[in-house]
């Protein structure tokens, strides 16, 4: 856990009917911190999401940010909120300024003061020469930098995102993950909801979600080296098969998933493992490769099941 967290969960619990979307979650994210959720869909990330912007009450458990209980003083809580949903929240007829201009004016900006905070918000996320551009103008990208420097219009300590990547192509998202950095470098927490690998990497610490509850967090790097050293990947027709030989003859720990078997190696012996590997079993292997970890291999190793399975 973090020292003096900016938000704190715990044993969060939430379900819809008879089906738990949230299973006793419990974990902390530090001020300044870039954190990702990250989880197939279906996983229970958009329901923690919804939790912690205040849109859905607590069942059970606690959350609160910077000391404040969403459920007992939800109106602090929000004051202190930016939130960027999957869908854009800007209205696409008006122009980039005016959209800024009715949210100041939703937080009590007016006057001389809701006019430096619109030029200081265009100006930080690179959009100020897009200012008289009506909205359905411009790309999805340029939309998401409008979108960030609006919710981030009355100075709120926590940005929210939900998948905030959703139908932009990968330079836009490089583009929305620098803009991210400045919100960060502007003493904001970022909370970003994803079901990319390569997005969530972008992160300093990740919470792995599954099935509703906490698979695993930490730093990227750590959960990659948590993993060991090389990933094997042997394709055959027979995965079960094949990685009983394998935990039988040579007593190593296999995971046979989607007509492949994955065995790890540790420290450098990938490539000496690899070798025996095809030497013994070359009859039933049709493809064999060799790789550093992947987030989908922590996520392999923690849950028995691969990424996509909870879609």
């Amino acid at each position: 856990m973090t020292d003096n967290p900016a938000i704190s969960i715990r044993d969060v619990r939430h379900a819809y009917g008879e089906r738990e979307a949230l299973r006793g979650v419990s974990f902390d994210v530090g001020a300044g911190e870039v954190f990702a959720l990250l989880g197939p869909n279906g996983s229970g990330k958009t329901t923690l999401f919804k939790l912690l912007s205040t849109l859905a009450p607590v069942q059970s458990g606690m959350i609160s940010l910077f000391g404040h209980d969403v459920t007992r003083e939800p109106a602090v809580v929000r004051s202190m909120l930016g939130v960027v949903f999957q869908s854009p929240a800007l209205d696409k007829k008006l122009r980039v300024e005016e959209n800024l201009w009715c949210h100041g004016r939703l937080y009590g900006l007016k006057g001389a003061e809701l006019r430096e905070r619109i030029n200081e918000g265009l100006g930080r996320f690179n959009v100020a020469d897009r200012r008289r551009d009506y909205v359905e103008t411009l790309s999805g990208g340029l939309q998401r930098r409008v979108e960030l420097a609006m919710c981030l219009m009355h100075r709120p300590r926590v940005l929210l995102l939900d998948e905030p990547s959703t139908g932009l192509d990968p330079g836009a998202r490089a583009d929305l993950w620098r803009a991210i950095g400045e919100a960060r470098r502007q003493g904001v927490t970022v909370v970003a909801t994803t079901h990319l690998l390569e997005e969530a990497e972008r992160a300093d610490r990740i919470a792995i979600v599954h099935q509703g509850q906490l698979a695993a967090l930490d730093t990227p790097q750590a959960l990659q080296a948590s993993v060991g050293g090389d990933t094997i990947t042997l394709r055959t027709t027979e995965p079960g098969q094949l990685a009983a030989a394998i935990e039988s003859a040579l007593q190593l720990k296999t995971t046979a998933l989607d007509g492949a078997v994955r065995v790890e190696a540790t420290g450098g012996a990938g490539p000496d493992l690899a070798s025996q590997l095809y030497s013994r079993f070359r009859d039933q292997i049709d493809e064999l490769s060799i790789g550093k970890p992947t987030l989908e291999d922590v996520f392999i190793a923690r849950t028995g099941s691969r990424f996509e399975e909870q879609d």
